[in-house]
């Protein structure tokens, strides 16, 4: 493993902070590659990854101009980590619908039998799409993230597993939990399409 050249990130930290910008753009200058690199790998766009990228590094100034920057944890791991969630935020205010796939291997959205052919039923197809987006918008944190990796991103589940930094098992675990959920609510929902999903 090859040694960091320059100070260590918390005394660039420690002077950025005290007013040396010169130290924060040799924090960019060390990490820029890394964080772009992580963006691309989950939005696959080269120009929204450059975007992301300013966006993260904004975020970091505002963080650590407010006083919320925790020095008892690593620079890099929390950096890349406001990247991952900025790409995933970005998916997730896109005016895009994940296709969902239940347990026996159906789709969750095309399950829902709209006559195609009539405006009327297709605004309705539009309102439950928006209807699932807010279902998944409530899952907790950690399960929301798999879901929309998973069929926002089309993202592996190994592949789920190395950005999120936990094992397969529990990636497929939480996709299991968030489906259940997911199903749970639509349950509970006084709509006439939770009967067509889930007939008697």
């Amino acid at each position: 493993m090859s040694k960091q050249l320059g100070p260590d990130d918390s005394v660039l930290i420690t002077l950025y902070r005290n007013g040396n910008e010169a130290a924060f753009n040799q924090l960019v200058d060390r990490y820029q590659s890394k964080v772009f690199t992580t963006l691309f790998l989950i939005v696959k766009d080269q120009d929204v990854a450059e975007d992301l990228l300013q966006d993260v590094f904004v975020k970091v100034i505002h963080t650590l101009n407010s006083d919320k920057y925790n020095e008892e944890g690593k620079f890099q791991p929390w950096l890349l980590r406001i990247a991952h969630n900025l790409a995933i935020d970005h998916f997730r205010k896109a005016k895009r619908y994940p296709t969902i796939l239940l347990e026996d291997g159906s789709n969750l959205l095309n399950s829902l039998k709209f006559a195609s052919a009539s405006s009327e039923q297709q605004q309705i197809k539009e309102e439950t799409l928006v209807w699932v987006r807010n279902l998944i918008d409530e899952l907790p944190e950690a399960q929301k993230e798999v879901v929309i990796m998973r069929h926002y991103l089309d993202l592996s589940f190994q592949e789920i597993a190395e950005q999120t930094g936990v094992s397969i098992n529990t990636a497929l675990g939480r996709m299991r939990y968030a489906l259940n959920h997911i199903r749970k609510k639509m349950k509970q929902q006084t709509s006439a399409y939770a009967k067509t999903i889930y007939p008697k």
